[in-house]
């Protein structure tokens, strides 16, 4: 594990994940698996988040007890697929604001194009955690990073379920600033910009549209 990649490898993931590789999973089991991953990634993306303490008092005692500083995060993601992680995100961070940036990625170029881009205007002031399942050939990591700066975050981790090495390099090489915490690193790309041998296309299995 780099400062730059996290890869993940908690066994309960890694089960997880692999059920979710099968091609015969159904989409509600996809579905849930993803959510669960997403929880158990959240508590790694997190790790480091700073703390305070503040004076309470429990049924016993009056204490200081840590509790996290500052303003609360933000969560970003990357339509579609990527809101089949928000929810697991969500439920181990609740209090979290939400934003959300629609790409697509062009058939013939492979390029990412925007369509929908709305986050919370204090979001200069947030830990800003993307998500989005697949990590491929990084065009649509990279350009929703940069429509983020642009927009004022300054501190961004990226969290995924799958990664190829050439979409982490691309990542990289256009934001070496960004850490990157996902699941697995896979093989390759194919032709088409599939990870191999992931787990096929994560929007249409999660939805069901294919």
């Amino acid at each position: 594990m780099s400062e730059l990649l996290n890869v993940v490898g908690h066994p309960l993931i890694l089960h997880k994940l692999t059920i979710m590789r099968r091609k015969d999973t159904t989409t509600d089991n996809f579905r849930r698996l993803l959510r669960e991953i997403a929880q158990l990634l959240a508590y790694e993306v997190t790790r480091d988040l700073p703390l305070e303490l503040v004076p309470i008092e429990t049924p016993l005692a009056a204490i200081d007890a840590p509790q996290i500083s500052g303003k609360k995060l933000c969560l970003v993601s990357i339509l579609r697929a990527g809101n089949g992680m928000l929810d697991g995100m969500l439920d181990i961070l609740p209090a979290a604001r939400v934003g959300h940036i629609g790409l697509y990625r062009d058939p013939a170029t492979l390029a990412a194009v925007e369509y929908y881009f709305k986050v919370p205007e204090d979001i200069a002031e947030r830990l800003v955690i993307v998500v989005d399942p697949m990590l491929a050939t990084g065009h649509s990591a990279a350009a929703a990073l940069t429509r983020l700066k642009a927009a004022g975050a300054a501190t961004i981790k990226y969290v995924c379920l799958l990664a190829a090495p050439e979409g982490v390099a691309a990542l990289h090489a256009a934001h070496p600033d960004v850490p990157v915490y996902t699941a697995a690193v896979d093989d390759h790309l194919n032709a088409h910009g599939y990870i191999v041998p992931g787990l096929g296309d994560a929007g249409d299995r999660l939805f069901g549209t294919k």
